[in-house]
């Protein structure tokens, strides 16, 4: 979500070897500061480079020759993915296994967070022009080119027609208005976009459809493609880019993916990663479930919470893994009401009205921001390795507005704050609203999270502590989606949502009235656009100029009033931003941890020192 998302919802940076050749008009330069380093000192990923091999445009890696063969066995917690279609995925997880199997035409620096060429050689941005000049010779695993065709098909026919997720279309409008896709030749395309547009050349890594296979789904239209390359579909079927293909598929167990021998990036001898055979996915109930089978040998890397990284620690001096700190989570945190005032097509409102009350008082909402104990949660669930959140943007982003100040729970003032807007407590201490209602809701989380259903535990008791009654219910993830962005059938949210450090405007359809995941105050489809809060038309409009500025201190300034809007008003309540600690086995070489990329975001690397 921006997936939930969202993001996977982390910098410093012009190398020897010209990989993306990128020419930045004047007033974008600054977008790249570096503002943000590891936590930890890692080895600085090698800069991969372009060779030209019998009119095969290779990119080469620069990491040390590994050796061939073997498995890298890592986990997901929940059910598994919905879709192996990148573009109908709607969830984390269906994100993270499709886009294995889809390369992008451009990427992200893991170290310095600069954009980079994949399935790009080259690129170069003028203004509101991207030119993109794709690698000859490179083909799909089915043997077929890689061309213009695929990159124009997939922008215009399945982006900007609005085909499965319409997120990545959605981010991109500028006055109601997409960018221009063109074909100049087989090998070069270029884009154009409305205006002046920052966030763009980051929509670039977006995943490339091979237009032979997904253009008959295409033309059967909208509904057959929510159902196109699902995960009943027989493996054999993909036809992918990436380092890895879909070899096998068993739901709510496992998913298994095999090399793909004929990838475009090789190595210093000229030999074609991937160096792994395969990469298996297990699908894991739940954060214990995970831990005992990394224990027990059958995982071999697992991001740890804050409760199991101090054993983990003590484990790691006479075991075979080692544990990384990658510096704070690139996600945000946090308690959310459904201030949602429409009914739906029966005539009955989707909140009821004595709830819509309580929801859309501020008042209201800051008390709960108040009780909140952060503090608390960070040392009881994090174990210490996190700190108090209180912005929309992640501790570690860029575009973080540090002028907005934490504070310590306070009850006391919470009570205030409730006595204002009418509400008192009996003599056991329960809470009523000025009509004598007793202030009842449901508070949901995503069952097996354990983190999140701690922190529904402390919640709960914090609220308690006003008088209010919480009915704390954690339910299957893909259920509790559905309520928030669906039927609108929820009162309270603890959630998360994935992010970038780098750019803000991948949460457009979060924070936009009218984005698909605007959860706090979603609206059906064709709803009133003047049907805003003020306080949401203000959001609008900063992320409209924010997106449009060119220069990054123009662009922080409008960000930053938008994270104000937000603290102020508190739509989203925002908990705490955990560490990422991961912990992976000690034979897997070629390793460049990173606070972006995370431990395995140069996979194709990756080997096993047997």
């Amino acid at each position: 979500m921006k997936k939930a998302g969202y993001v996977v919802l982390i910098l410093v940076f012009v190398a020897l070897f010209c990989v993306s050749c990128l020419h930045i008009d004047k007033t974008a330069k600054s977008e790249f500061k570096p503002q943000v380093s590891d936590t930890q000192s890692f080895p600085v990923h090698p800069e991969q480079k372009n060779v030209t091999i019998n009119g095969v445009d290779y990119l080469q890696s620069e990491a040390p020759i590994g050796k061939f063969g073997g498995t890298l066995v890592a986990s997901t917690i929940g059910e598994g993915p919905k879709t192996f279609n990148p573009f109908n995925s709607k969830d984390n997880i269906s994100s993270q296994l499709s886009e294995i199997m889809y390369d992008g035409l451009l990427s992200t620096n893991p170290t310095t967070g600069e954009p980079v060429a994949k399935l790009a050689k080259s690129f170069s941005v003028n203004g509101r022009e991207y030119l993109i000049n794709l690698r000859h010779g490179i083909k799909w695993s089915d043997g077929k080119p890689i061309t213009a065709d695929d990159v124009v098909f997939t922008w215009q026919n399945i982006i900007f027609d609005g085909y499965g997720n319409t997120s990545t279309r959605d981010s991109i409008v500028v006055d109601g208005k997409l960018p221009t896709v063109e074909k100049i030749d087989d090998y070069t395309v270029k884009f154009v976009t409305p205006e002046p547009f920052a966030p763009f050349i980051r929509m670039l890594s977006t995943p490339i459809a091979p237009k032979h296979v997904f253009e008959p789904a295409v033309k059967k239209g909208k509904a057959y493609f929510e159902t196109f390359l699902s995960t009943n579909t027989p493996p054999s079927q993909f036809v992918t880019s990436g380092a890895f293909r879909l070899k096998e598929y068993v739901p709510a167990q496992r998913a298994v993916f095999e090399r793909n021998p004929d990838y475009y990036i090789i190595n210093k001898a000229d030999q074609k990663l991937p160096y792994l055979d395969k990469l298996v996915y297990l699908i894991v109930g739940d954060v214990n479930n995970e831990v005992l089978k990394f224990e027990g040998g059958e995982l071999d890397v697992i991001g740890l919470q804050g409760a199991n990284v101090a054993r983990f620690k003590e484990l790691e001096k006479h075991s075979d893994f080692k544990v990384y700190n990658l510096g704070p989570n690139t996600g945000t945190m946090f308690v959310s009401m459904n201030l949602n005032t429409r009914k739906d097509d029966k005539g009955k409102f989707y909140v009821s009205p004595m709830k819509q009350k309580w929801f859309q008082d501020k008042n209201f909402r800051r008390a709960v921001d108040y009780a909140i104990d952060r503090k608390n949660m960070v040392f009881n669930i994090a174990n210490g390795l996190g700190a108090p959140l209180f912005t929309a943007e992640s501790l570690n982003s860029i575009f973080l507005n540090k002028n907005l100040p934490s504070y310590d729970r306070d009850v006391n003032k919470a009570k205030e704050l409730l006595k204002k807007s009418g509400f008192y407590t009996d003599k056991k201490g329960k809470l009523y609203d000025e009509y004598g209602n007793r202030v009842e809701f449901d508070l949901y989380t995503n069952a097996g999270n354990t983190e999140r259903e701690a922190i529904g535990v402390m919640v709960k008791q914090d609220l308690e502590d006003l008088g209010m009654k919480v009915n704390f219910k954690p339910i299957e993830f893909n259920t509790l989606v559905n309520k928030l962005v669906n039927t609108y059938d929820w009162d309270m949210v603890i959630m998360g949502l994935t992010g970038s450090p780098l750019e803000p405007n991948g949460g457009k359809n979060v924070w936009m009235s009218d984005g698909t995941l605007h959860m706090f105050n979603q609206r059906p489809a064709g709803y009133n656009k003047d049907d805003r809060f003020e306080w949401e038309k203000r959001i609008d409009e900063m992320y409209i100029k924010g997106a449009l500025a060119t220069d990054f201190d123009s662009r922080k300034k409008y960000y930053d009033e938008y994270q104000a809007i937000a603290y102020e008003e508190k739509p989203f309540i925002y908990i705490y931003s955990p560490l990422i600690i991961s912990a992976i086995r000690t034979k897997f070489k070629n390793l460049y941890p990173s606070m972006l990329g995370g431990l395995t975001h140069n996979i194709e690397e990756i080997y096993i020192d047997k």
